[in-house]
């Protein structure tokens, strides 16, 4: 994020993911009492996604500096998985009673919530507030944090991510084009740059999130920060006439090829590098691009020349341009099992340290406090870290309520909706069909 993730995530998808069906015999293989063997882990073993390199980087290094002394008791141990990938790996792992000491959690929270049923999830409110760290997480990620997880502090936020569009400050004032305000100035500017030669927007089809995440920014904007609650509370539906309103506006940007060319064929690194590279002048994503943003060898406009929008107002909508959409990425958990005091030391240093070394090193904007005092690398951080502090309330993303089969259904057939094979409201009957089927 997703995913990310997303980051990061970050990659914020899974292709794989098992669907309802799936979790019904991840309970029946994990067994209703979880816990399994209590024997102490050999190492802090750590499960990650492939895509998201900034976690996995923050602790090895955090692994050589404060937390040498947990690192030498307990040491790091990272290995890797595609994020398509990883739903499938937890659900064989969990059905093994083998779950990594902290492991990325699900693709949709609906798959973390069924682990900690299971048993297999600590459970970090208690743990951290034992260990004397609870103040360490910000109480903003902590409120996303309960909102995307039933209520209960299940992941631990190594990243706290807001959405919006980041544009191409120079590719702008190069074509006489001030931020838009609203979604009709957004599509105009978009026209405008399409006449010039330049791609409007960078996006990932072969993700799907990145394409999704506008359906639903249209609908907080055009509906209220209420909108999808009420699809999951079964006061809506995505048939509803307004709903498919948003896929067709969506649908519309990619019927005019705003997206460029074979946007399905299109991974989340091309996305990321299209933008970075100047191709594109918009690109709708996290936060978490903020690592990228600031990396000079992969950013080659500049940081210097990116500025960070919100999703513009639908006039007449109910919602407002300052409700940003909020994650926490593709979400960290710990295993209940090998949650001993060893595992406490890694946790407590982690709490104490990550803020700073995230933001430091690689520019990430994470859910844990920053303890000591650190520049920010860039305008564009500064900004966003603003928009953060300033931000009154904020919503969730399309899948964010979803089950993992509609989750699945949604972004694997996003690309279909915008190259115009899937008209808007079969995408959206599509996806209705899947929610009433979990």
């Amino acid at each position: 994020m997703s995913v990310r993730l997303p980051r990061a995530r970050r990659a914020r998808l899974s292709l794989l993911t098992a669907g309802t069906a799936s979790l019904a015999l991840l309970a029946t293989a994990c067994g209703g009492s979880g816990g399994g063997s209590s024997a102490a882990p050999e190492d802090f073993s750590y499960l990650s996604v492939t895509e998201n390199t900034t976690v996995k980087t923050a602790l090895t290094t955090m692994s050589k500096g404060a937390c040498k002394t947990a690192d030498e008791a307990l040491p790091l141990k990272v290995e890797t998985v595609p994020q398509a990938s990883l739903d499938q790996k937890l659900q064989l792992l969990a059905g093994q009673d083998a779950l990594p000491v902290q492991f990325a959690a699900g693709n949709a929270p609906a798959l973390t919530q069924q682990l900690a049923k299971s048993g297999k999830v600590a459970d970090l409110e208690k743990e951290l507030k034992g260990l004397g760290v609870l103040d360490q997480l910000e109480p903003a990620a902590v409120s996303t944090i309960k909102a995307l997880y039933g209520g209960e502090l299940q992941v631990l936020p190594y990243e706290y991510n807001i959405e919006g569009i980041f544009y191409n400050k120079k590719l702008f004032q190069e074509n006489g084009l001030k931020v838009p305000g609203t979604w009709e100035e957004l599509v105009s500017a978009a026209a405008k740059l399409e006449s010039k030669g330049v791609q409007p927007f960078s996006a990932s089809g072969q993700q799907g999130w990145p394409l999704t995440r506008l359906i639903s920014g249209y609908l907080y904007r055009s509906l209220g920060p209420d909108a999808l609650q009420k699809v999951a509370d079964g006061k809506a539906k995505l048939t509803d006439p307004e709903y498919v309103k948003a896929a067709e506006e969506v649908a519309e940007l990619g019927g005019k090829g705003y997206f460029g060319k074979g946007v399905g064929s299109i991974d989340y690194d091309t996305a990321m590098n299209e933008f970075l590279n100047g191709e594109a002048a918009m690109f709708y994503m996290g936060s978490w691009a903020l690592a990228n943003i600031s990396d000079e060898k992969q950013n080659k406009v500049g940081a210097e020349n990116v500025g960070f929008m919100p999703f513009p107002a639908v006039p007449g909508g109910k919602g407002s341009v300052d409700q940003y959409p909020s994650n926490v990425g593709l979400g960290i958990t710990l295993g209940a099992k090998s949650f001993d005091k060893k595992t406490g030391d890694w946790v407590s240093c982690i709490a104490e340290n990550y803020g700073s070394t995230a933001l430091k090193d690689h520019g990430s904007i994470s859910g844990f406090k920053v303890n000591t005092e650190v520049k920010d690398a860039n305008e564009v951080t500064t900004q966003v870290r603003d928009t953060i502090s300033a931000s009154k309330q904020n919503v969730l993303w399309f899948e964010a309520l979803f089950s993992t089969k509609a989750t699945t259904v949604s972004q694997t057939n996003a690309a279909s909706l915008v190259s115009g094979s899937m008209k808007p409201e079969q995408f959206m009957k599509t996806v209705q069909d899947a929610l009433a089927a979990q």
